[in-house]
């Protein structure tokens, strides 16, 4: 079932977190910020959406971090219910797909629930205060990719945020798989 976020709650601090890394290092969110903003995504590997998205998420990434912003993606997803979202599935789609950012295991979900992640894939772009500043699509592709000259909401905000500190006053929510939270 889609599922979408709320809306961009400009301003709210980015949460410190510390996490391991399908590279093998522990890296927390100073490690990661970038001097012109920062770019968290909650992914996984099995998501439709994710995977329709995925070589434009790598394409943005690569562009963003040009332009000195950080970015780093997260999976939070319940590995035991969800084995193609175990640490070591991760560390296959991170080489298998030259992943250019950090992807990072969130065990136990508590990132995932300190950011008010919801779905895969979820973007959160900071400023370079860690203020938020975009919660918002990658573009306009859902569990299949909009056409390649569709326009690139997720760059285009963050390219916005490095230059200026502030994000789109309009921001289209993401949409994706709900996160698999682990049963209570």
């Amino acid at each position: 079932m889609a599922v979408s976020p709320p809306v961009c709650d400009f301003g709210h601090p980015a949460p410190a977190f510390s996490l391991p890394a399908t590279d093998g290092r522990v890296l927390s969110l100073a490690d990661l910020a970038g001097p012109r903003g920062t770019l968290i995504m909650f992914i996984c590997n099995h998501c439709p959406y994710v995977l329709a998205v995925l070589d434009r998420i790598v394409r943005d990434a690569r562009d963003l971090l040009t332009m000195g912003v950080g970015v780093a993606a997260i999976c939070s997803n319940d590995a035991e219910a969800y084995p193609a979202d175990s640490f070591e599935r991760m560390q296959d789609l991170a080489r298998s797909r030259a992943l250019p950012f950090p992807y990072l295991h969130d065990a136990d979900q508590s990132v995932a629930r300190a950011y008010g992640a919801v779905c895969t894939p979820d973007f959160f772009g900071f400023n370079a205060r860690l203020e938020l500043q975009y919660r918002g699509r990658l573009d306009a592709s859902g569990s299949r990719p909009a056409p390649e000259d569709a326009p690139r909401d997720l760059f285009e905000a963050m390219r916005l945020v490095a230059r200026t500190g502030a994000g789109p006053a309009e921001q289209i929510p993401s949409m994706g798989c709900s996160i698999k939270w682990k049963a209570a």
